[in-house]
């Protein structure tokens, strides 16, 4: 299948922001890599595509990458080459507590005890490969010993999240949601192709749905999202927690956290535990001894963008 790759120098804030956002368009997938260890400055945005990008595209992924203004995409012509396998060369397995996540390009073997998941790159937000999805698996694994009754996915992506609970919870009801239909698709499939049974899917904008609201309150919550969302949201995932519930929040970064904290703070959750890994933070909660009950209406504002699990 003939596909086509562009590539722009990039800074690693720009790579994270990248990392952080919806596809620019239907059939393409971005890719960013670090060229120099630990330099801020110097990594490379490749975009890879189905067809030959149109002119409002090229526009949609330079725009992504302001720092090289100045600098013409390279745009190459990758004759009856496999796009999506070329685009996961670069991703190699990454290892959390008893986890490992790979793609096809890099098959691998779990560890004692452990669990592999197979996460093609592309095909929706969550491959384990940004800090924040592999530093909720690490809060994750680390919160083993307990045991959670109920437990929802909020923005679930690719699925992965909601898979390593059903491991390391395996009798306990598992919702995992998301805003876009592409995204429950996707986990649809995940979920068959690496043997993950009985999690219930819902295409949901945010935690209201009669769909979710009907199984509350929830024993373990999970949103790996975006600050601003997760700030617009703390009241409507505060009110699905059961008392004393387990809150897991990624998708912010470190300078974002003490709003992310003080929202979920004025619905009576209290922060527990940071893992900071790099610019950003996973955040680990403990909601209130009684229900929250919103006092106001719930404003979604900020919730655009959230569709997507990092």
């Amino acid at each position: 299948m003939t596909s086509w790759k562009l590539s722009l120098p990039c800074t690693r804030a720009e790579a994270e922001a990248i990392d952080a956002a919806e596809d620019v368009a239907e059939g393409v997938v971005l890719m960013t890599t670090e060229i120099e260890e630990d330099d801020r400055e110097h990594w490379r945005l490749d975009a890879y595509l189905e067809a030959e990008p149109s002119p409002e595209t090229i526009a949609a992924i330079c725009a992504l990458v302001p720092s090289a203004a100045a600098t013409a995409p390279v745009i190459e012509r990758l004759a009856d080459e496999d796009w999506v396998t070329l685009s996961q060369q670069g991703l190699e397995p990454i290892a959390e507590g008893r986890f490992v996540v790979h793609t096809s390009a890099h098959p691998v073997a779990p560890p004692p005890g452990g669990r592999a998941f197979l996460i093609e790159a592309g095909q929706a937000f969550g491959t384990g490969h940004h800090a924040t999805t592999s530093g909720c698996l690490a809060m994750l694994d680390g919160m083993a010993d307990q045991s959670f009754g109920t437990i929802i996915d909020v923005g679930t992506g690719t699925g992965l999240l909601a898979f390593a609970a059903r491991h390391l919870w395996p009798e306990a009801e598992i919702i995992a949601t998301d805003i876009d239909p592409r995204a429950i698709v996707v986990t649809r499939e995940n979920a068959e192709l690496n043997a993950i049974p009985a999690i219930d899917l819902i295409v949901a904008d945010g935690a209201l749905d009669d769909s979710i609201t009907a199984r509350a309150p929830y024993d373990l919550l999970i949103a790996n999202i975006l600050a601003g969302p997760l700030v617009s949201m703390a009241p409507e995932i505060a009110a699905i927690a059961a008392p004393r519930a387990t809150i897991v929040l990624a998708g912010l970064l470190e300078t974002q956290r003490g709003d992310v904290v003080a929202a979920f703070g004025e619905c009576g959750c209290t922060l527990d535990a940071v893992d900071r890994r790099g610019d950003w933070s996973i955040l680990r909660l403990t909601a209130g001894a009684v229900r929250y009950v919103p006092t106001k209406p719930i404003d979604p504002k900020g919730r655009d963008g959230w569709a997507l699990d990092l």
